[in-house]
Formats: structure tokens, sequence, C-alpha cells
């Protein structure tokens, strides 16, 4: 009980935080979405991006602004990562390699911030100031654009597919949300003790006699937003395990609290744009509950640990900071794969096998509890109209969500959506054990190491860029691969859940029956749940059973 006592504070703090500061964000994001003002601040960035704010868009110009942008993105990083040998402060590191470019350029602007390189030794201040973190800002605000064009969608009736401003969105998404929260979370980090100056290298001695070469760099500034954004690419190869990045307990307690406020507000703020408080709070009723299952499993998992020395220890403490230990370890591991961050504080490669697979299962749900910041809500509103017309096919009537019918049309957009990840992931994952590049980087044999490279490629599919560890995967087989799968992985859903918003928009709203499902109880709450882990979670048993299973009963 010595044990679980810290371990049930810690969680109990984090909740706490997120109950009394989701419901203020939650209005403000609401707010932002559906506010007829711009800033002056914001004019200046529409002047220069040359568009017009107040311009309505159809669903397909909106996708088509999402993908426009994004492309110039992927190629202006792109070119970072080839000519960093000619940039400032590049700290005498020489350009990546093609497929490395490709990767990182990707990974980054998908927001999955998978990392195959070591930021320190690989990586100047320049590109990770101008290219990663500026990244790291508009990838998180497109999500958060797309979701609320989505809440939009069902707000609206008859209004042709028009579901807002892509740009107007991504300007307001930075300006009036992400940077003053960054701003004032890389402060407190400062406070913490994480690192936040332009330094180069340090060649340090050692207590055993050695030296060792320590990099610093504007380390705060990326962290706030690689949390709040949920990017989780870090600036150190051990990413928030490192302790210039995450010192102590508290900032790593803060660093979980940005990660979870902005997918559970964006959840809080559809209630709002959609006119129904109850909407938003039986969403994000699902993703508590999800979530609150994942941190059991795998602080059980973790602080159990099979074997006596695991018992002796208290927990299974290989791959874990003594500084945060195995509860704070399992907190972390299960809030960063059950949003999109990707971000680590221990190596998911050292957890029990019970452990590991609860956090690889986090992500084939798709990330939804609470998920990225946006992709989580639109990806939880795209199981909820399933749900709804599940719910239908029982009781023999036309499904309809928030007074929009659920045609056949939808339905079709719908099912495009949940199958578009798994056809993905495991295409992804049959090419990697076909060939002989991919099983040559792994570190492990037999299903341990199948999981190395099934988790690789789940992170990438679905946009969370934690990697498991033991895989070398800086190869060109694994960056064209992985970089694949994270820009089909991004897009793909994306278009599906525009197109099912312009659908919405054009329709007209028809008044509840008395068969219409109420979407707001508690039944409907359990109903959603059960197919978030039945149609979607049930796809991956098979692969799931070939390594954390196989693993565990081993």
């Amino acid at each position: 009980m010595s044990a679980l006592g810290p371990a049930l504070g810690q969680i109990a703090v984090l909740a706490l935080l997120l109950v009394l500061t989701v419901p203020l964000l939650a209005r403000y994001l609401a707010h932002t979405y559906t506010s007829e003002r711009h800033l002056g601040v914001e004019r200046v960035a529409y002047r220069v991006l040359r568009v017009n704010p107040d311009a309505d868009q159809h669903w397909r110009t909106y996708a088509l602004s999402v993908l426009g942008f994004s492309l110039v993105g992927v190629l202006a990083l792109y070119a970072l990562g080839r000519l960093q040998q000619h940039l400032p402060l590049s700290l005498g590191f020489g350009a990546l390699p093609a497929d490395g470019s490709w990767n990182t350029a990707v990974s980054f602007v998908t927001n999955t911030n998978w990392q195959w390189y070591s930021g320190e030794a690989a990586l100047g201040h320049l590109m990770q100031m101008s290219g990663l973190t500026v990244q790291n800002f508009v990838s998180a605000a497109v999500g958060m654009g797309v979701a609320a064009a989505f809440a939009r969608g069902l707000a609206r009736t008859e209004s042709r597919g028009r579901v807002g401003n892509f740009f107007a969105d991504l300007v307001r998404g930075v300006v009036r949300v992400l940077l003053p929260i960054s701003l004032v979370a890389a402060c407190v980090l400062v406070l913490l003790g994480v690192v936040q100056n332009l330094s180069g290298s340090h060649l340090l001695d050692t207590l055993t006699g050695g030296t060792q070469t320590l990099t610093g760099g504007p380390v705060a500034s990326q962290e706030a937003i690689k949390e709040l954004g949920t990017n989780g690419g870090g600036f150190y190869n051990v990413n928030s395990a490192h302790p210039f990045e995450n010192p102590t307990p508290f900032s790593n307690l803060l660093q979980m609290y940005l990660i979870l406020l902005v997918p559970f507000a964006m959840a809080g703020a559809f209630g709002h744009i959609v006119r129904d408080r109850r909407q938003g709070l039986a969403v994000g009723g699902v993703m508590a509950l999800l979530l609150s299952v994942s941190v059991a499993l795998v602080t059980w998992a973790e602080m159990a640990g099979p074997g006596t020395a695991p018992q002796l220890a208290g927990g299974a403490l290989e791959g874990k900071e003594v500084r945060f230990g195995e509860a704070a370890s399992a907190l972390f591991g299960a809030v960063t794969t059950g949003t999109s961050t990707g971000a680590v504080n221990s190596m998911h490669d050292s957890f029990t096998a019970p452990g590991g697979g609860v956090v690889l299962f986090n992500m084939m749900l798709g990330e939804i509890a609470p998920g990225g910041v946006g992709s989580g809500l639109y990806g939880m509103l795209m199981l909820a109209i399933l749900t709804v017309f599940l719910a239908g096919l029982m009781v023999g009537r036309t499904p309809e969500y928030l007074g929009k019918k659920i045609s056949q049309r939808e339905m079709v957009l719908v099912a495009a959506y949940v199958l578009a990840t798994p056809v993905l992931l495991l295409a992804g994952v049959a090419v990697a054990v076909s060939f002989d590049d991919g099983p040559a980087g792994v570190l492990n044999s037999g299903p341990h190491g199948f999981t190395e490279m099934l988790y690789a490629v789940t992170s990438a599919a679905n946009n969370n860029g934690s990697a498991f560890g033991g895989l070398t995967s800086g190869t060109p087989f694994w960056n064209t691969l992985l970089g694949l799968e994270m820009l089909f992985g991004r897009f793909l859903p994306m278009l599906f859940v525009l197109a099912l918003a312009g659908r919405f928009a054009a329709a007209p709203r028809v008044p509840a029956g008395s068969g219409t499902l109420p979407t707001h109880r508690p039944l409907f709450v359990v109903l959603l749940t059960g197919v978030a882990l039945v149609v979607v979670g049930l796809t991956y048993v098979p692969v799931l059973l070939l390594g954390p299973v196989v693993e565990s009963l081993a």
C-alpha cells in the first residue's frame, strides 16, 4: 500500500487539475472557433497568407486547403533538413540523409513526431526552432481546425456543405490557444529546471573519471508545445526521460497535464458548438473511462511486475527513471499512448508484456482516450455515429445523430474512416515482416521482436510517434515505410471526416422522435465504449496474439 498511495495521489492531483480547468478552456475554444471577430495580429497573418478569413469554405475547399498547407510544410521542412549544414546555429551538424529528411518532414507535419535520430546529436538549434517547433504549433492547429469544422457540420443546417474557413481556424488555434498557453507553460518549466538557452556542446567530467558531452538548447519552449499540442518529439533522444527535458516529478506531472488539457477541452467545446453541453460531457466521459481503465491496467502491470527481482523492488523498474518510479512511468505511458503525443519518460520496450500490450492497444483504438488535439474528438464522433447506426439497426429505426439522419452515404464515409487505419497498419506490418530489411533492425527475437515492429508501424499509422525501443529504424526501408504510414494515416481519415461534415452541414435538421436514441445519457456512454472496444479493438486481436499475448503467456 505504501507504493500504491503515491500512485493514487498523483492520479488524483492530475484529475483535479483537469476538472478545474477543462471546462474553462472548453468555453474558450468554442468561442475561438465561432467568433466572427479577428484580432489585429490575426489580420496580419491573413495578409501574409493572402486569404480571406471570412470566406466560408465548402468542405472540398477546406480539405484542399489542409492538404496544400501541409504539403508546403513537408517541402519546407525537408529542405531545412537537407540544407542544415548551411544554416546558422547548426552546431556543426551535417545534412540529414534524403530518406531521413523525408521521414522527419512527414513526421512533424502530420503531428506524429516519430524520431529515427538522436536530436542532440543530429539537429542544430535553428532546425529545432524554425522547423520542428513551428510544425508542433501548426500541425496541432490543423487537427483542432478539422475537429471544429466537423462540429460546425453537425451544428449547421442546409449550409450547402460549408464548414468554415481553414486558414481562420489555423491562425486562431495558434494565436489564441496554443501560443499563450505554451508561453506560460515554458516559463513554468524553466522554473522547474528545464533547460532554455542557445548553448552548444559541453565536455564534462563524470564521477567515474570519464567524460560526457552535454548539449543545451531551447528545450523548454519546445517541450511546452510538444506536450500541449500532443506532438511528442523530444529535444533529446530519450525524450521526457532526460533530466534537461523533465527534471522532477513536478515537471512530469505538468507535462501529463498539458498532454490531456486540450483533447478533453475539445470534447467540451463540441458540446458548446452544437448548443448541447450534455453531448460534450458524454463524449468526454467515454474518453475518461477508457483512459482510466488503461491507467489502471498499465499501473498494475508495471507495479506488480513478474519475477523475483521486480517483486523485491516493488515493481518493474527496468527502463524507468528512479526519480519518477514505476507508477509515474506507467501513468505517463498510458497518457501518451491514449493521446497522440508520443512523448515517453520511460522505455516502453522494458515494460512488462501486459503493460506493453496495453499501451500498444491504446494506439490501436485510434487514440481516442482522449486522443490528439482535434483528432481525438473527431475520431470519437465518428464512432458515436457508428454507435447510433448500430443501435438503429437493433430497433429497426432510421438512425440519426444530433438531428441529422444517417443514411447509406454517411455510413460509407464512417466505414471508410474506421477501416482506413487498420488497413494501413496491418498492411504495413505485413510489408515489414516480408522483407529482410524489416526484421534486420530488430534487437530481440521471438514475440518481443515482432512487437517492436508492430509497435513502430502502429505508432506511425496512428500518428502517435512513441517508440517501443529495440528497433533500428533509421534505415531507408523503415524511414520510407513509416513515412508513408504517417502520411496516409493522417490525411485519409481527415478527408473522410471533412466529407461527412460537409454532408451533415448540407442536411436539414429533423426533430427527435420516439425512436431517437438519446446520445447524452449513460446508456449511450456504455454503448459507445463497447463499440470502441469491440468494433475497433477486436480488429487487432490476431496480430496482438502474435506479440504481447504470446509473450505474456510465456
